[in-house]
């Protein structure tokens, strides 16, 4: 997949500077550019778009989502959606069910865009779970302000806030046990919440859960037709119809390769900016940008396949979105090794088949497959095998249709972003204690001691996801300080 054309800079001196085309980087330089400044994005790779990459990983034809693949939050962001994306070549594709979740006895739980027909697909409990989500999904609009951003103080909309803490504080293993009686749903609930990266025992591991269940009935979970790299291919088109510029291949190691400007933004994690800047802090902020946590690692497969996964649950090819784990303890176990230090003999596997509903990604009669699980950070374990196991574990005769792979384990999840730390596609853990305070407890997350300078990273409040809203966020903050001088 090609670059949206990266363009020389027009200006010896900018408005603001932002280092790294990452979707938060790009949201941030549109929202300034928007606001009629003048603005320059630098990007160290040949390639914009940080998470949002595609490229023919393994045989020509087959078109591969380096990272991220699905974007239920790039279709909720209130930033991202109010962009004309579509005039610059954004296309969503919205699969009939967002995700399945397939059983060893050859059924599945399918979470669907309705809440009540999810719930029919988990037996007893479809009444809990309808109560449990209905009230969510009704007051969406109104939580979408207050968990996209910064902590809310005081909130936008305080009842909705509360009706969703009420479960969201929760363990993930715990509100699963307590809400439901059946295996269905408590698994289907445990696959959703280990998006986090985090323990399903660990508090407010419940709230990633049910946002992600959230966002599937009040939006879906979409593809981009064509890959990933396209979402960002429109994010840099708008920009430059604004008059910004983007350079590429432009890896900045020190302040003294930046070009003049008023304001600078970092889509970097902040041992990057350490790097980077540090000197430019005082002591108190530098040991608190060392301290920042970051969490597990993922393990990436790419598959080019001779025809589609072969589940044995025909109804898993309704999603593009597909969770492996079988059940609310093994899920659970897979996490809880993963932080122990230990690579999961049964892993939690999340794949994705988007050329079942997006046939440019492969050549005709072939198909694409796109998995990744978890890992200690900076693990040097091959969970290939195991990985392929289990797809072939719920999926037999999988490993007959590949026809050749692509293999990224931590390592090399970094080499393709720097901002991947250890394989952390995350940028920091996002637990309690550093959910709002990344990447340092300060009124303003995103501004910094020096003045001028800003993070806009996931390592920013609202933390990980193609959502745009920690950019969009740390713009604010520069305009903000922009308009103070003025």
């Amino acid at each position: 997949m090609g670059d949206a054309g990266s363009v020389a800079p027009s200006h010896e001196r900018y408005d603001a500077v932002v280092v790294g085309s990452g979707p938060n980087g790009l949201a941030a330089a549109i929202t300034l550019a928007q606001a009629g400044h003048t603005i320059l994005v630098i990007e160290a790779e040949g390639t914009i778009g940080g998470g949002l990459r595609s490229a023919e990983l393994t045989l020509p034809g087959f078109v591969h989502d380096i990272c991220s693949a699905i974007h239920p939050l790039g279709v909720a962001s209130p930033f991202f959606r109010e962009l004309p994306l579509v005039d610059c070549g954004l296309e969503w594709i919205y699969p009939p069910t967002p995700a399945a979740h397939p059983f060893d006895d050859g059924t599945v739980a399918l979470l669907e865009r309705s809440v009540r027909a999810t719930g029919e697909t988990l037996g007893r409990d479809a009444t809990a779970y309808r109560r449990m989500m209905q009230p969510l999904v009704e007051d969406w609009e109104g939580l979408l302000g207050d968990l996209l951003g910064p902590l809310p103080l005081p909130p936008q909309h305080p009842l909705a806030l509360a009706r969703f803490g009420l479960r969201a504080l929760w363990p993930a293993h715990r509100l699963a046990e307590q809400a439901f009686q059946g295996e269905r749903a408590r698994a289907l609930f445990a696959g959703l919440a280990a998006h986090a990266m985090l323990p399903l025992e660990q508090p407010a591991s419940a709230a990633f859960g049910l946002v992600m269940a959230t966002v599937a009935h009040a939006v879906g979970w979409p593809l981009v037709r064509g890959g990933s790299q396209v979402f960002a291919n429109a994010l840099s088109s708008r920009l430059q119809s604004l008059g910004g510029a983007i350079i590429t291949g432009r890896r900045i190691e020190s302040m003294d390769q930046l070009p003049l400007a008023r304001a600078m933004l970092f889509d970097v994690t902040p041992r990057q900016l350490l790097s980077i800047a540090g000197d430019r802090f005082p002591s108190g902020y530098q040991r608190a940008l060392a301290r920042y946590r970051y969490g597990p690692g993922a393990f990436k497969v790419d598959w080019a396949l001779d025809g589609p996964i072969p589940w044995k649950a025909a109804e898993c090819s309704r999603a593009a979105t597909v969770h492996l784990g079988a059940t609310l303890a093994e899920i659970a176990a897979s996490e809880r090794a993963v932080w122990q230090g230990k690579p999961s003999e049964r892993p939690y596997v999340i794949v994705v088949q988007q050329s079942l509903f997006d046939p440019a990604r492969a050549p005709e009669g072939k198909h694409t497959g796109w998995a990744y699980c978890h890992v200690p950070n900076g693990s040097d374990f091959d969970m290939t095998e195991r990985i392929e196991a289990q797809v072939e574990r719920f999926a037999p005769g999988f490993r007959e249709r590949i026809l050749a792979r692509s293999v990224m384990p931590p390592a090399a999840m970094e080499r393709h972003n720097a901002n991947y730390i250890g394989g952390d596609i995350n940028g920091g853990v996002q637990d309690l204690r550093q959910l709002y305070t990344r990447p340092a407890p300060r009124w303003s997350p995103y501004s910094t001691p020096a003045g001028n300078l800003y993070i806009c990273s996931s390592s920013t409040p609202p933390g990980g996801g193609v959502h745009g809203m920690c950019g969009y966020h740390a713009a604010q903050a520069v305009l903000r300080s922009l308009s103070r001088r003025k």
